[in-house]
């Protein structure tokens, strides 16, 4: 049987890096070796390069997204994008990927721009009637009006980069003083920085995946953080944070938060595996904090969590998904 070669593309643009290779290890160790030759390949703002087994870095030619190894010119049948943050999850990597035909793990160019802008992503699911956080978007050179701020969105606040993840250059605000600073952070991350109303409550995940037509939701997961927040260090510090799955919510909730996963999938124009980020409030309303087209995939990741729970094997999930990229 001849192998298709899948190109694990990870690395990107931003902070988020060190995540993405992370998480390429753990994409490669879930996918099925038998069927499958494997190819590493980092793209960084300074190379695209294939990452052989002994470390050395063979250019990739752009043109055709092709490698020359051992003298042969490999053509890769698919892409498995695992860059968090550009250029892997706003769309630019998929608009190139599609130019050249080449299938790969993701959504389209239009729901990878739309999700990795969250003032936008909320705008248009809160049109589908989901309860977003208030929010408002800086762009650079916009004045910071911190009392303005405070007055419509009140305090505490959340202020993050817009186009950015893992919590990289996020704050929580307590005080009017602590805004402008928080600001300049988020900026080091982003080109936008999105200011949210706090919304207290249980933040929840839910992950789901389409193959054969058929959208598959995975068993939710409860995240007690220990910090102020889930931030960098609750998100990669086991010791920092509790993750439940399934989460401690009744079973009115839990149809509630997957059928909702399941329909944002299908507004957005999701593709492979994604992951909802929500808040339960102390009514117990559902209150979107995020949509991940991208999600973490180490082995102790939200995903892989969420498979084991369902009963399910990741491996089999990710050769569904690999099998049925041109169907869906």
């Amino acid at each position: 049987m001849n192998k298709k070669k899948i190109a694990v593309v990870a690395g990107g643009y931003s902070s988020e890096k060190v995540i993405s290779l992370r998480s390429a290890q753990g994409v490669w160790s879930f996918l099925d070796k038998t069927r499958y030759q494997l190819y590493t390949v980092l793209i960084t703002e300074d190379k695209w390069v294939v990452v052989t087994e002994n470390g050395n870095e063979i250019p990739i030619d752009k043109n055709d997204f092709s490698v020359e190894l051992n003298g042969q010119k490999i053509h890769f049948d698919y892409a498995y994008i695992i860059i968090h943050g550009a250029p892997g999850e706003n769309g630019l990597l998929q608009g190139y990927f599609e130019m050249l035909q080449i299938p790969h793990s993701c959504c389209g160019v239009m729901a990878a721009s739309l999700t990795f802008n969250k003032f936008y992503c909320n705008r248009y699911l809160s049109a589908f009637g989901v309860k977003t956080a208030s929010s408002v978007l800086l762009r650079k050179d916009d004045p910071i009006d911190s009392e303005k701020i405070v007055e419509e969105l009140g305090l505490p606040l959340f202020v993050k980069p817009n186009d950015g993840g893992s919590s990289f250059g996020t704050t929580k605000i307590n005080t009017i003083e602590q805004i402008e600073s928080a600001v300049v952070l988020a900026f080091k991350e982003g080109n936008e920085v999105i200011i949210e109303r706090f919304m207290p409550g249980t933040e929840i995940t839910c992950g789901c995946y389409k193959a054969n037509h058929q959208i598959t939701v995975f068993p939710i997961t409860e995240v007690v953080s220990k910090n102020d927040f889930f931030d960098f260090d609750a998100k990669y510090n086991p010791n920092s944070a509790e993750e439940i799955t399934p989460a401690r919510i009744s079973p009115e909730l839990t149809t509630e938060v997957q059928q909702l996963t399941k329909n944002i999938y299908n507004w957005i124009g999701a593709k492979g595996i994604i992951r909802v980020d929500y808040i339960i409030s102390p009514e117990n309303e559902v209150q979107l904090l995020e949509v991940n087209t991208t999600p973490g995939m180490t082995a102790t990741s939200f995903i892989p969590q969420q498979v084991r729970a369902a009963g399910l094997n990741i491996t089999n999930v990710l050769t569904e998904i690999i099998e049925n990229s041109n169907n869906e």
